[in-house]
């Protein structure tokens, strides 16, 4: 009886590591490589999986999760002679366990050397300046051509990424005297900008101001000269209405006696300015004869009758 049930317990344990042999449970973004008797047989998916014990074996566990793979650092001689410590980091993913399984004995190893050898190439066919201002393209280059090789191994490279570039010491101090001097040639050119757009603004300011002043002025000269214009026309149209009004009134009924004794005082007057000029009194031949003084003007005036009675003109 007790040999019954030491072979009853033993069944029990076999069966209980058969059931855990055969039931295998893969975590999501797992893959899990089956060799068959020492062959590849099959990889097992997230899930549920059977195999079979002691004839089938769990070989390798791979993770199709983003890897992110530090690349140590390096140093690199760009186009100029010039060392530079290169760091990165490599991202990958496993795209087919099978080969990543057999297609390398370690394909980590493998895409990080090829990764380093590829970046002393790229960095080697560059300056140093440029460097500094391509990382993106340091970045494709090296991921096209690791992605090319690690197809063979199951990999897929994702990117990769530049964490520092460290020139030597001496360049670091060279290149930042470069930058200082930048820095102050720039400066050096603002100042002179703006000193040359103050000239230029006040320069232009004077020439507008110019241009004002000699347009009012010019405006200035333009209403005066009309004004002198209208007033001249004024007053020819006024002497004009006059000399019609004068001539219309002498042809009137006793205009012309009106006219006969205007002249008379008209003369009379122009003879009494006549005494008095430069200061010296000029006395007439006939100083009481007043009368006759004044029947000379008349008749200088009827003289002058026939003449405006005969063609009068009424000035235009």
């Amino acid at each position: 009886m007790e040999s019954l049930g030491t072979v009853a317990l033993v069944l029990l344990v076999l069966g209980i590591v058969f059931i855990f042999k055969t039931i295998n449970v893969v975590p999501q973004q797992h893959a899990w490589v089956v060799e068959r008797l020492g062959k590849y047989h099959a990889t097992l998916g997230p899930g549920l999986n059977i195999v079979v014990p002691f004839v089938d074996r769990i070989a390798y566990k791979h993770i199709l999760k983003e890897i992110p793979l530090d690349v140590p650092p390096q140093v690199c001689i760009t186009k100029d002679n010039t060392q530079l410590q290169v760091d990165g980091i490599l991202y990958f993913q496993i795209t087919d366990a099978m080969r990543a399984s057999y297609g390398s004995s370690n394909y980590i190893s493998a895409i990080t050397q090829l990764a380093q050898t590829t970046l002393r190439s790229v960095i080697g066919k560059m300056e140093l300046d440029k460097t500094f201002e391509e990382r993106d393209h340091i970045n494709t280059a090296i991921v096209n051509a690791i992605d090319e090789s690690a197809a063979n191994w199951g990999v897929k490279v994702l990117r990769y990424e530049i964490k520092d570039l460290t020139p030597p010491k001496e360049i670091l101090h060279a290149m930042q005297a470069q930058i200082t001097a930048e820095r102050e040639k720039r400066a050096l050119i603002a100042a002179s900008e703006g000193r040359k757009q103050e000239q230029i603004n006040i320069a232009t300011g004077e020439r507008e101001a110019s241009i004002a002043k000699s347009e009012g002025e010019k405006q200035a000269s333009i209403n005066r000269a009309q004004g002198q214009a209208a007033a001249i026309l004024a007053i020819a149209e006024a002497s004009a209405e006059a000399i019609r009004k004068t001539a219309a009134a002498i042809q009137s009924p006793g205009g012309a006696d009106a006219v006969n004794l205007k002249v008379a005082e008209q003369y009379v007057g122009a003879f009494g300015n006549l005494a008095k000029t430069n200061n010296s009194i000029i006395v007439p031949a006939n100083l009481g004869d007043m009368s006759g003084l004044i029947a000379t003007a008349m008749q200088v005036v009827k003289s002058q009758k026939p003449a405006v009675t005969e063609s009068p003109r009424r000035p235009v």
